[in-house]
């Protein structure tokens, strides 16, 4: 309680005061973004643009009313602050904080951490990479779970669960969500090259991915070689993944259909034979499959080549898709000799019909427990 007192001889006692700006910047909260007078010097006072003040023009006027912004004895303070009086925090005082700055760092600290993978910080407020480090450990998550954050912003869940793998030797896995929110153009971030946050938070997941590999190869240079420090690191170092792959939300690879069967005529029917909208790549494709087989989209996919054509092959033989034209028999024959475990193919791509009509009897004499799909 000693953080309580009356310098003013307020007649509500005891209080303290509390910064009258939050962490949102200009374009989030315009109207938090206004002038206030200070009373000793009849000047009025901006907020900073990426901190804008923390209520809006209607509660400032009630607060300045009630006298409860402190500018200091002498109006000296830069911007004001608001007075929290004892009497009306109820039967005990709510803590700062249960987790100490030198345990989960401070803004000051996520700056920092900005700073040393971005020239410029280009990010407002970003979290510190200890305080996300410390919210997986004290969730209880396990080496191998799966982190999911919806408002990833600049991407420290990933920066620390990439962080937390490399120190403990975990597999856990990230999922980042962000809208394509976009920076202002006055922004260094905006500047810089970055669009909007999304990425920004794509950038800062690759040089932080990197910036942890480094660390670790430093580490491995300083050991002697059979040590067991040595031998520590180099199985860390083998395990840390920091790869990851952008999705996003799009409509439908299929083209839209606005006829019903008794409206198309003859001389339209050459516009019904693609059903896949043009602008739309293998791997769109290959994607869909997987949302639609419910296959995990971080699995490991490599190309090869099947008969001529190309074949993507998801996590070895879990999938194989072909989506290119004129498929043959002989093609058929040579990827179900590879007895994938599902294989999917555009319905357009077969060289003839003779194709499309014996490609299930091909599989059910060489692969027959392969999952057939056409798209």
């Amino acid at each position: 309680l000693k953080g309580f007192k009356n310098p003013d001889d307020d007649e509500r006692g005891v209080w303290q005061s509390v910064v009258y700006t939050c962490n949102k910047t200009r374009p989030e909260r315009p109207n938090l973004y206004y002038p206030i007078e200070n009373p000793f010097t009849k000047e009025e006072v901006w907020p900073n643009e990426n901190r804008v003040w923390a209520y809006d023009r209607k509660r400032t006027e009630k607060n300045i009313t009630e006298k409860r912004l402190w500018w200091g004895k002498d109006g000296s303070l830069e911007k004001p602050r608001m007075k929290t009086f004892l009497a009306e925090v109820g039967t005990g005082v709510v803590p700062d904080t249960l987790w100490l700055r030198q345990h989960v760092g401070d803004t000051q600290d996520a700056a920092r951490e900005i700073r040393s993978i971005f020239t410029n910080p280009l990010f407002d407020t970003p979290k510190p990479i200890a305080l996300l480090v410390r919210c997986q450990q004290v969730a209880n998550c396990s080496k191998d779970d799966i982190i999911l954050d919806f408002f990833s912003g600049s991407g420290t869940a990933a920066h620390a669960v990439m962080q937390l793998n490399s120190e403990d030797g975990g597999k856990r896995r990230h999922i980042m969500v962000q809208l394509p929110e976009a920076c202002d153009e006055k922004s260094a971030a905006f500047k810089a090259g970055y669009k909007n946050i999304a990425e920004i938070g794509k950038e800062r997941i690759r040089r932080a991915g990197a910036k942890i590999r480094a660390e670790l190869e430093a580490q491995i240079e300083g050991e002697l070689p059979g040590s067991d420090k040595y031998e520590e690191v180099t199985a860390k170092l083998a395990n840390l993944d920091t790869g990851f792959r952008v999705l996003k939300v799009d409509t439908s690879n299929m083209e839209d259909v606005y006829y019903r069967p008794d409206e198309v005529t003859q001389q339209g029917l050459d516009m019904q034979v693609e059903n896949i909208k043009p602008d739309r790549t293998p791997e769109d494709l290959l994607f869909q499959v997987l949302l639609d087989w419910g296959v995990d989209l971080a699995l490991p996919i490599e190309q090869s080549t099947v008969a001529g054509k190309t074949v993507f092959f998801v996590d070895t033989n879990a999938l194989a898709a072909c989506f290119e034209p004129g498929l043959d028999e002989d093609f058929v024959k040579e990827l179900a000799q590879r007895k994938p475990l599902r294989a999917v193919f555009r319905d357009a791509s077969f060289a003839d019909d003779a194709t499309r009509i014996n490609i299930e009897q091909i599989f059910k004499a060489l692969s027959p427990h392969t999952e057939l799909k056409a798209i």
